[in-house]
């Protein structure tokens, strides 16, 4: 059992856990992931580290509540336990100097960005980020993202804080511009990243984006995590989970991650009803 040793409400629906993960906390690089199951019958689940502190023997993961299983992991506290946590999987983000580096983190997608921000920084590329959600309430980590960034943007869908619009105006803007950009990482959600390698695409700009489709196992031999990148079938758990933007086949990774929607809704249902059976039976025998 893996103890969490902390917890965190960043914004409606996200929390940051601190979990004792020692063996992990010592070998995770920026990009690399942690599959987690609630219990032993639990569904596994696929969620990049956020951060790592190898003093305390903690790595850091963000959870946004969205279906059963994350709902379920969204509920719990300090002082909890977590069944299974393994990792680090899939392979390192390549981080070298390449010159002028552009990280774009879009709601969820933030979390990621930040360990990759930092690395690069650190080898002496001149960063700049750009980070959205749809309005301020789910911004979170700007002064984190800040302090690793010679240059930080943000943007809001509907203008409740920084550039009203999405992270690709303010990419286009730098490219319409004529600022030099050797490198571009994104990360969030699927429509997000295929608009940012639609953006660099005709101007040739190197990009990268880290893909999170369905993934089970987490060794390659299930063959769930399956994308289609260039023309030829990569394994996003050890294959990836970073790919280069322009060869990604959007519309196939779009229809696999919409596959088993209407299981996810009718599981989600179920729990939901649970929960609000076990409350109603917690407050009956309250009363008596």
């Amino acid at each position: 059992m893996y103890k969490i040793l902390a917890d965190q409400d960043l914004a409606p629906g996200l929390r940051l856990f601190r979990v004792y993960a020692p063996h992990i906390a010592q070998r995770a690089k920026p990009g690399q992931f942690v599959i987690v199951r609630m219990d032993e019958q639990g569904e596994r689940i696929p969620l990049t580290i956020a951060d790592q502190d190898v003093q305390e023997g903690s790595v850091s993961i963000i959870v946004q509540g969205v279906g059963k299983t994350t709902r379920q992991l969204g509920a719990l506290h300090a002082g909890d336990s977590i069944a299974t946590f393994t990792g680090p999987l899939g392979r390192p983000t390549e981080i070298e100097h390449w010159g002028v580096v552009v990280c774009m983190g879009g709601g969820f997608g933030v979390a990621p960005v930040f360990q990759v921000a930092r690395a690069m920084k650190k080898v002496g590329n001149h960063v700049v980020t750009i980070m959205g959600a749809r309005n301020v309430q789910l911004l979170f980590w700007e002064d984190r993202l800040g302090s690793v960034s010679d240059e930080l943007y943000i943007t809001t869908d509907d203008g409740t804080k920084g550039k009203k619009g999405f992270v690709t105006d303010v990419l286009k803007d730098f490219i319409d511009g004529e600022r030099k950009i050797d490198l571009v990482f994104a990360v969030g959600p699927v429509p997000m990243m295929r608009a940012v390698a639609r953006t660099t695409e005709p101007y040739g700009i190197r990009t990268v984006v880290s893909l999170n489709p369905i993934m089970v196992d987490g060794t390659g031999l299930c063959g769930a995590c399956r994308v289609s990148i260039g023309g030829q079938t990569k394994f996003a758990c050890v294959d990836g989970p970073d790919f280069d933007a322009h060869q990604v086949d959007w519309s196939l990774l779009m229809n696999r991650l919409s596959q088993y929607l209407p299981e996810e809704r009718v599981s989600l249902e179920r729990y939901e009803q649970e929960y609000r059976c076990q409350m109603e039976k917690a407050k009956s025998e309250i009363r008596l």
